[in-house]
């Protein structure tokens, strides 16, 4: 069986962000963030949208970042057919039981670790900025699938902050385009740490 990749599935504007500004409970994607997801109107089609909808939803198991899994409601406990849902967060609440087949974690290797084995060799999907930049920096992210969407949202949240991961080299292997989006997988193929 091949080894699960886990991969970033992210909609971004031109110029990086993922949300709007003002992102919170009840505004969950920012002023205007919403634009970033009117590609998934075409979801449900033939198209180059419905193909990468229907590999997002194949997906073995989910990885998100604590606060994504909390602006998302936790999904109800079920992000798609009832995968794992496995939650990187800085501290685990023991009375904070979490809802269907989610799982919170501490130690960003063993979630990675669980959710490659629950995929049985389909690919992980990674959901959250903070997720994706603890696993690059575990080296455990190996994918970016973004979704560009052509708008420039001014301000909000990017995806990738400064964070003192280093040089990150990605390769491309695959371009779709899209009904108001372009989608573009790249590999991560080398990371090299931040010298001081």
């Amino acid at each position: 069986m091949d080894r699960s990749p886990l991969r970033l599935y992210m909609s971004m504007s031109v110029d990086g962000y993922i949300a709007g500004p003002d992102d919170r409970p009840g505004q969950e994607l920012g002023r205007d963030g919403g634009r970033l997801f009117n590609w998934l109107d075409d979801r449900m089609s033939e198209r180059v949208n419905g193909q990468v909808y229907a590999e997002a939803v194949a997906t073995g198991a989910v990885i998100s970042g604590r606060r994504t899994f909390e602006l998302a409601k936790r999904w109800n406990g079920d992000h798609h057919d009832g995968v794992p849902i496995n939650v990187l967060t800085h501290h685990i609440d023991p009375d904070d039981e979490p809802p269907g087949s989610a799982k919170f974690y501490t130690d960003v290797n063993a979630c990675a670790a669980d959710a490659r084995e629950a995929a049985k060799g389909r690919a992980v999907l990674v959901h959250g900025a903070g997720a994706a930049r603890a696993l690059l920096a575990a080296d455990q992210l190996d994918e970016l699938e973004l979704h560009l969407v052509p708008v420039l949202l001014g301000g909000g949240r990017r995806l990738f902050e400064p964070t003192g991961l280093g040089h990150v080299e990605l390769e491309p292997i695959r371009r779709l385009e899209g009904r108001d989006a372009t989608h573009l997988r790249y590999r991560v193929v080398h990371r090299e740490a931040n010298q001081p």
